[in-house]
């Protein structure tokens, strides 16, 4: 009964430090184009992406539509990621670090498709500040429910 809880607790803040990670992601992501906006020589659509959260915020149902769709093209991999942490009791930040910038990139291909040698450096850049933002999400999720990574429960001290 006490490994049927202990699971249950881990399934649960695998789903909590997801949810919340997602959240921090895309704030992360506003964040980054906001500040590579005042740089020289950025490109223009960075300003864009400056005005575009003020427009998540006046309306809630957009920025739900964006949160909801963030989940859907994570949520595979991250479940890959986070079982693997589970299983293995992999528990070290960096790694859930690369795990979180691995599914943010990847989701970007799954919105983004286009060929390798077809991208433009621009795309480039877009990739990168998704995976940065995703960097940002699995320090989240490593705080919320990384550390204590382990479908077996811990042996007791006494």
């Amino acid at each position: 009964m006490a490994t049927a809880k202990h699971v249950l607790k881990r399934i649960l803040m695998m789903l909590a430090g997801y949810l919340v990670a997602v959240l921090v992601g895309l704030v992360a992501v506003v964040a980054i184009y906001a500040a590579l906006s005042s740089l020289p020589n950025a490109p223009a659509y960075f300003d864009v992406m400056g005005v575009s959260p003020i427009a998540v915020l006046v309306v809630p149902p957009l920025g739900m539509f964006v949160y909801f769709l963030t989940i859907v093209v994570t949520g595979l991999q991250t479940l890959i990621f986070a079982l693997i942490a589970e299983f293995f009791s992999l528990r070290n930040a960096l790694m859930h670090m690369v795990f979180g910038a691995a599914a943010a990139a990847g989701s970007f291909f799954l919105i983004w498709p286009v060929p390798a040698e077809d991208m433009d450096p621009e795309r480039w850049a877009d990739i990168g500040i998704i995976a940065a933002a995703g960097l940002v999400a699995g320090l989240i999720y490593w705080l919320i429910a990384g550390r204590e990574a382990g479908f077996r429960r811990p042996l007791s001290q006494f």
